[in-house]
């Protein structure tokens, strides 16, 4: 008699079923959007050996592998950890962390993403929770990575202080500012606070260092981006370091982890139950 195979299991380790009996697509674990080319040539070398020669690259920078017989999986998953590539996860859980490339490639950047998701990654990837949770970590405020579809969205910012004695008027970073924060009079640079969205993009135009900026995280809540779509909420102010940061974010995952229903997101359980005991949960988290 046939060993009954456990494909529930199966696809907590990554590995989907396909229509096609017996194959699945098994999904690769890419923290923060990155492989380098050996990992790459690996993949390739499973693929054209054990599924049809191709992969599937994910709408969250992960890659699968079709068409993988079920009998070959603990082969393949031999095969691949040899090279250094690892499986993700899917069910219940929290998923790869995805990130854009940041400030150590991208002149925009205001944060180093890719060592920020692998922090999370190594925090966090593949604990068991209510329902899938996702981190997103995107550089600045041109929001490559879409933080906001996340149930925790991390955008990079800056907090920004004018040196007056640096400056020389003449005006580039008012007119890169995207918000209206900046105006000039009488030759002297005024911002108004209330406006400054911490894209630092005044910092980064300035050709005298007459702007000085502090990187920081721009935290968000409670997106989706399935069946049900919903913008994350930011429920705080900048976060100046990542002990801090990683203080909001345990709060938010163990907040969902007590809170939510069983197959419920992160936005469903804030629908529920209201936001002010994750706030008061946030807030105590940011006080330290």
């Amino acid at each position: 008699m046939a060993e009954k195979i456990d494909y529930k299991a199966l696809k907590a380790g990554g590995f989907m079923s396909q229509i096609q009996k017996g194959y699945g697509s098994l999904r690769l674990a890419v923290v923060g959007g990155n492989l380098d080319a050996n990992q790459i040539k690996v993949v390739a070398e499973v693929a054209e050996k054990y599924g049809h020669g191709y992969i599937h690259m994910t709408s969250r920078q992960g890659i699968e592998i079709p068409f993988i017989h079920v009998n070959d999986l603990e082969q393949v998953k031999k095969e691949l950890e040899e090279g250094g590539v690892y499986t993700g996860v899917c069910g219940p859980r929290v998923r790869t962390i995805t990130a854009c490339q940041g400030s150590e490639i991208c002149p925009s950047g205001c944060i180093d993403t890719y060592t920020l998701a692998k922090e999370l990654n190594d925090r966090y990837f593949g604990r068991q929770l209510p329902h899938k949770f996702k981190f997103g970590v995107t550089g600045c405020q041109n929001n490559c990575l879409k933080a906001e579809e996340n149930d925790v969205g991390i955008k990079g910012g800056m907090t920004v202080e004018y040196k007056e004695d640096a400056c020389i008027s003449c005006g580039v970073c008012v007119k890169a500012c995207r918000e209206n924060a900046l105006k000039m009079e009488d030759g002297k640079v005024i911002i108004d606070n209330a406006k400054c969205n911490n894209c630092a993009r005044c910092v980064k135009s300035c050709p005298t260092d007459a702007w000085e900026g502090t990187p920081g995280y721009i935290v968000s809540f409670g997106g989706t981006f399935g069946n049900k779509i919903y913008k994350a909420e930011e429920y705080l102010p900048i976060l100046r370091d990542k002990e801090t940061l990683f203080r909001v974010t345990d709060a938010a995952i163990d907040y969902f982890e007590e809170k939510a229903n069983p197959s419920e997101r992160f936005r469903a359980t804030l629908t529920r139950l209201g936001v002010d005991d994750l706030l008061k949960r946030l807030e105590k988290a940011y006080q330290g």
